[in-house]
C-alpha cells in the first residue's frame, strides 16, 4: 500500500473485500496527506512493515506538528520499521519496484519504478503540467528540478506517471509540455 492518506480506510476496506494480502506500507515521503492513514493500514494490518527513506523521518515524527500548520488532527504514527534507499529494488510476489531518491518536494522523497509495467509512481514530485510545491518545510526548487531531470526524466519516454494528486500523465508528455520542465520565460531544459 503505498501513501495511505485520508482515504486508507476505502482502501483497506477494498482490499479486504478482494480479499487481498497487503505486503507492506511504501511511504513515498512523510506530508501529512501521504501519511495521516498509516494508522488505519495498522489497525487492520498490525504486521505490516512500514518503509521511508530516512530523510523523511523528521518529518514523519512531526505529523502532529504539519497537522497543526493546517489546523487539523492526526492520530500518532506508529513507528518506520524500514528505510528506503536510492537503488533499492523492493519485491512484492510479482511486483519489482526500483526505489529513486527524488528530494525537493521533501527531504527524503523517493519515486518507485516498475519498469517491467513501464510505471512509476512519482507522488508529489511532478504533476500533470506542473511539479510539486518547494514552499513546504525541507523543500527545494533547484533540487526538486535536478531528481525530475535525473530520475523522471531518464525513464522511457511512454513511462506512465502515477502522480499523488491529479490524472497520471507520462515522461514524454511532461518532458515537451509541462511549463516548468521546457524553456518558459527564458528557462532551461529540465
Amino acid at each position: 500500500m503505498v501513501d495511505p492518506g485520508a482515504t486508507a480506510r476505502g482502501m483497506v476496506a477494498a482490499i479486504q473485500a478482494d480479499g487481498l494480502e497487503p505486503q507492506a506500507i511504501v511511504l513515498t515521503h512523510a506530508h501529512l496527506d501521504h501519511v495521516e492513514g498509516v494508522p488505519d493500514v495498522r489497525a487492520a494490518f498490525p504486521d505490516l512493515p512500514i518503509f521511508l527513506h530516512p530523510a523523511d523521518g523528521p518529518l514523519y515524527d512531526a505529523v502532529q506538528g504539519q497537522a497543526a500548520m493546517f489546523g487539523l488532527s492526526v492520530r500518532d504514527l506508529p513507528p518506520v520499521t524500514d528505510p528506503l534507499s536510492h537503488g533499492q529494488v523492493l519485491g512484492f510476489g510479482t511486483c519489482s519496484l526500483e526505489v529513486r531518491h527524488a528530494p525537493g518536494h521533501a527531504p527524503g522523497h523517493v519515486i518507485l519504478v516498475s519498469h517491467r509495467d513501464g510505471v512509476a509512481v512519482v507522488a508529489d514530485v511532478v504533476f500533470r503540467g506542473s511539479i510539486g510545491r518547494t514552499d513546504l518545510p525541507g523543500g527545494n526548487f533547484q533540487q526538486l528540478i535536478e531528481a525530475i531531470r535525473e530520475q523522471v526524466l531518464t525513464l522511457p519516454g511512454d513511462t506512465r506517471l502515477l502522480t499523488g494528486h491529479g490524472p497520471e500523465t507520462t515522461v514524454d508528455l511532461e518532458r515537451t509540455t509541462n511549463p516548468f520542465l521546457i524553456p518558459h520565460y527564458g528557462g532551461d531544459l529540465a
